[in-house]
């Protein structure tokens, strides 16, 4: 029986019971509220800027906590990104933030690649997350996600213009991070002056196309303040950890010969503004941006360049199973290529090898010949010369053994001649 037929059955012999009640799931926001609150929230902030620009005071002042850290010198080789996390409570909301800090930035004489560490930071942040976004077992609602949401860019407050070395490195940064200028310390400049320089950044962001964070305008909620916080941009701050009792109230600001600085009077500098739209309107957003733009497009780079696409030279859509299988066998290939030719080279250098040894073992018998018929030489003179001397002392013995004999007949001859020469004497007497 098909299946419609049964399902007009079951539909004529059903009977029809109206809602008693509330259905319910328009209490779905409400659990995935109390999910996220249960689990928790990330948040990742990069501070980069010249050492002494005030980078951890204002740290600790937006966050209205002292974060433990060590001051850094002027003395670096390199520049050196430092990383640390603190478990952070407002009420039963937990966050887990990390703060970055670039140690040694624009301190070096030649800051030409003073970027470079910052960049490789921040890409290796989303490696480590494509890396467990294409493992096969999953623990992304436990991963602790490092990826940078918010790059806080301090500007020293020079109030003429933009440094090279700042130009650069947010035109280097701004496909890859939420860039907030701020200028630090801004209590170093005048209003006027503030003013202009405001706006000789702003023209200067615009005319080098540095893309700086925008804060969102289409949720009407919060498009409002967002236009106008935009327009403020770069925001002016100041940070002090410092409370001073002004007027009955326990107030942070900063003690000067001249007057008092308040860090949170909005007449003063823009941290009140900076911390309502880093913190309070658009935390979740810079969250949103960083994932579904900066690391999409770090995800879509990597993948294409390990040959993964969406779509095949004809525009047809391109499954990933025939991609990976496509890639597998062009690797295959590859390796197989490789392999043959570290087999021939292999076999190349034996043979090479093999007529090195034999032209070795070639000299090596020429040598033995050559030693053997010199040795043959020497023992042939050798022989001659014993052969002549064994013949010197066989005629040496001759004449020795003649000696001999020539001395032992020498005095038998002498007696009979004096014999002779007496009795020839005698017989002379008698005559």
């Amino acid at each position: 029986m098909a299946a419609t037929d049964i399902a007009r059955q079951v539909g004529e012999g059903c009977r029809t019971v109206p809602l008693a009640g509330h259905v319910g799931f328009d209490s779905l926001p409400d659990q995935l509220v109390n999910k996220s609150v249960s689990q928790g929230f990330c948040f990742n902030i990069l501070c980069v800027g010249e050492t002494g620009l005030g980078k951890s005071t204002l740290m600790d002042t937006l966050f209205n906590t002292k974060f433990e850290g060590e001051p850094a010198t002027h003395t670096q080789p390199g520049v050196q990104l430092r990383s640390s996390t603190y478990d952070l409570q407002e009420s039963n909301v937990g966050l887990k933030l990390t703060i970055v800090s670039t140690v040694g930035f624009g301190d070096q004489i030649n800051k030409e690649d003073s970027y470079k560490p910052i960049v490789e930071f921040i890409d290796a942040q989303f490696e480590a997350y494509l890396q467990e976004e294409l493992k096969i077992r999953r623990i992304l609602h436990t991963y602790h996600d490092s990826r940078i949401h918010a790059c806080l860019y301090f500007i020293a407050p020079t109030g003429h213009s933009l440094k090279s070395l700042d130009l650069v490195t947010m035109k280097k940064l701004d496909s890859k991070v939420n860039i907030i200028p701020i200028i630090a310390k801004s209590d170093a400049v005048s209003k006027s002056e503030l003013t202009k320089f405001k706006i000789k950044i702003t023209s200067e962001l615009v005319s080098n196309g540095v893309q700086i964070y925008q804060f969102p305008t289409d949720d009407e909620s919060v498009a409002e303040i967002n236009g106008t916080m935009n327009a403020h941009l770069p925001f002016a701050v100041i940070g002090s950890t410092e409370e001073l009792k002004i007027g009955n109230k326990m107030m942070k600001a900063r003690q000067y010969p001249w007057g008092t600085v308040q860090v949170e009077n909005e007449a003063h500098c823009d941290f009140v503004k900076l911390r309502e739209m880093l913190i309070r309107v658009n935390m979740e957003d810079l969250r949103e941006q960083t994932h579904s733009r900066h690391y999409e497009l770090y995800r879509r780079c990597k993948l294409e360049e390990m040959g993964f696409k969406d779509t095949d030279p004809d525009s047809k859509p391109f499954s990933l199973q025939e991609t990976y299988e496509a890639k597998r066998n062009e690797f295959l290939g590859e390796l197989q290529k490789k392999e043959e030719e570290m087999r021939q080279m292999f076999v190349q250098r034996v043979k090479e090898k093999e007529a090195e040894l034999k032209e070795a073992e070639k000299e090596l018998h020429e040598k033995f010949d050559r030693l053997k018929k010199l040795h043959q030489d020497e023992k042939k003179k050798l022989e001659d010369k014993k052969k002549s001397l064994d013949d010197e002392v066989n005629a040496f013995k001759q004449r020795k053994t003649a000696a001999e004999l020539l001395q032992s007949q020498g005095p038998q001859a002498g007696g009979s001649q004096t014999l002779k020469r007496d009795k020839e004497k005698k017989n002379l007497g008698f005559l």
